[in-house]
């Protein structure tokens, strides 16, 4: 792979992480004339994009840079790109992949920004990535951290992780998407990367509907503190490394995902604790909150491992309907008493 940062950035998804990244990029390669294009479903936002240099549906009144383009064709987006940026809901990715797979060039890295794990399957998305493309690990990436899509997109200052199997490849793509706002570190967990972006919004889940009931700073930060033990239980189960969950990608987006208003995983569960049914969250969201879709998928794969996760286990029912949203917060802690440990159920 060629050292010199990418000509053409292609970025499939028009989103509010998707077009901040594409932003990122962006401003990253303005100087060198990089050409980052955006492939938006609706052709009314490739629109917007191109005469008003906005995406207001998701960024507001946000100022996207001048070599950022957008296009409703897919073929057009794709045609030359070296880094092509996977940014859709992660419940659609494999889907989509068949029908990107002829367009994106043999030569490009693959990087996901999603954060979720396939139902049905329980794959990671990197996994769904290297089986519809049949692509090298080495070329597929993921990013991810505390990703507040509307905070960068202020430029408001923000570090990231970029885990590749391939050091080189991590560094290479973090060299393309470096800018004065945004630092992006590397790591070669893969697994612990994305594990840790998947189960914070579960987490999140929880936090927020503890907020919706008017619970205290104490409640949320043992839920917290709490949810990155058995993340990381998880993560390493998995085969991913401990240290993974206590940077950026774990306890940092735990953090940012939990804390902040602009969650969509916070709002989630907060609207839910007001008594709105799972349909009445998403159509007041107008978002898909991962947490939402992800949570069996992660509860499942714990199941299989033998791994406990009691906190992700009660958000499944909750959003079952196995248990009322009064009922979660005292079974959040309602176990056993043990001594305290990452390892520690």
């Amino acid at each position: 792979m060629s050292t010199a940062p990418p000509s053409v950035t292609a970025v499939l998804g028009a989103g509010s992480w998707g077009t901040t990244f594409a932003k990122i990029a962006a401003d990253a390669g303005a100087s060198r004339k990089t050409d980052v294009r955006v492939w938006a479903r609706r052709a009314d936002a490739a629109e917007e994009i191109n005469t008003a240099h906005r995406n207001t549906r998701y960024l507001g009144d946000t100022v996207l840079p001048a070599n950022l383009r957008a296009s409703a064709d897919p073929a057009e987006v794709l045609a030359g790109a070296q880094l092509v940026v996977l940014a859709v809901p992660a419940q659609t990715l494999r889907a989509q992949l068949r029908d990107f797979k002829p367009l994106i060039p043999k030569d490009a890295v693959i990087l996901s920004l999603m954060k979720g794990l396939e139902v049905g399957t329980d794959a990671r998305m990197s996994q769904v990535i290297s089986e519809e493309l049949e692509w090298p690990q080495e070329k597929i990436a993921v990013l991810s951290g505390p990703n507040l899509a509307m905070e960068i997109a202020r430029e408001e200052p923000t570090a990231s992780v970029v885990a590749c199997s391939d050091l080189a490849t991590a560094g290479w793509i973090a060299a393309s998407c470096t800018a004065p706002y945004f630092r992006p570190y590397t790591n070669t967990d893969v697994i612990g990367t994305e594990i840790g972006g998947i189960v914070k919004n579960v987490i999140a889940l929880a936090v927020g509907i503890c907020e919706g009931k008017q619970m205290g700073d104490n409640t949320k930060a043992s839920v917290m503190t709490r949810g990155l033990a058995e993340t990381t239980r998880l993560a390493v189960a998995l085969g991913g490394q401990a240290e993974t969950l206590f940077g950026l990608a774990g306890m940092g987006d735990l953090i940012a995902t939990c804390s902040s208003a602009l969650s969509r995983n916070h709002t989630a569960g907060r609207l839910l604790a007001q008594g709105l049914s799972l349909d009445e969250v998403t159509a007041t969201m107008q978002q898909t909150a991962e947490g939402i879709k992800s949570a069996q998928a992660v509860l499942d794969r714990a199941t299989k491992l033998g791994v406990s996760m009691p906190i992700t286990e009660n958000v499944v029912a909750v959003l079952q309907g196995t248990i009322s949203v009064d009922e979660l917060g005292p079974r959040l802690l309602a176990r056993e008493l043990k001594a305290e440990g990452v390892h520690t159920p």
